[in-house]
C-alpha cells in the first residue's frame, strides 16, 4: 500500500505508518543488535541522561508510552547485552534506576546516527527532518498523542418521542 486508499480512516493511516516505521528502524538499528523497541529504550535514556536524569523503569515507561512490564524485559535483556545497568534507587527501594553503561552509550550514539538518517529518508517527502510540513506533521501528531485514552464518561440523553417523529419525517423526505 503506498498509496492513500479511498475510504482508509486516519487511525489506519496511523497504524500503517507505525508499522512501516517500526519494520524500517528495526531493520536500521539490527546490526547494532538492538530492536526498535530496544532503540526506542536506550535513546529515550541517552536523552534523558543528557538533561541530568536518572530515571526509573516507570519513569522510562512513561516516558516511551511502552508498557512498564515490557520495559522491565527490555531492561534485562540490554543489561545482559551489558548496554544498561540496573540499580535500586537508594529513596525508593521498590524503584528500579537505569542507566547506560560506557558500551550502552557508544552503540546509543552510533543507533541515534543510523535512525537520524533513515528518518531524514522517510520524511523527505514533507521536507526531510528540518522541513516546513515535518514541522506542522510534528505537531498534530503531539496535539494527538496529548488525547486521553479514556473516553468521556457522558449520560446518555433521552430522545422524545416527538424528535423521533421528527427524524422518521427527516428520513422520508
Amino acid at each position: 500500500m503506498s498509496t492513500n486508499p479511498e475510504g482508509a480512516t486516519p487511525g489506519f493511516l496511523v497504524w500503517r505508518l507505525s508499522m512501516k516505521w517500526r519494520v524500517a528502524v528495526d531493520r536500521a538499528v539490527a546490526p547494532l543488535g538492538l530492536t526498535h523497541a530496544q532503540y526506542s529504550l536506550v535513546a529515550s535514556l541517552y536523552g534523558m541522561h543528557r538533561e541530568g536524569l536518572r530515571p526509573s523503569q516507570r519513569q522510562l515507561a512513561d516516558h516511551t508510552g511502552l508498557e512498564p512490564l515490557y520495559v522491565s524485559k527490555l531492561a534485562r535483556a540490554l543489561e545482559a547485552a551489558g548496554l544498561v545497568k540496573r540499580t535500586r534507587d537508594p529513596a525508593d527501594p521498590r524503584a528500579v534506576q537505569l542507566s547506560l553503561t560506557e558500551q550502552g552509550r557508544e552503540v546509543t550514539r552510533r543507533a541515534i546516527k543510523v535512525v537520524q538518517g533513515l528518518l531524514e529518508q522517510l520524511l523527505g517527502p514533507l521536507g526531510g527532518l528540518d522541513g516546513r510540513r515535518t514541522k506542522a506533521f510534528s505537531r498534530e501528531l503531539a496535539t494527538l498523542l496529548d488525547v486521553p485514552l479514556d473516553p468521556p464518561t457522558e449520560k446518555p440523553t433521552e430522545v422524545s418521542t416527538d424528535a423521533s417523529a421528527e427524524n422518521e419525517t427527516e428520513l422520508e423526505r
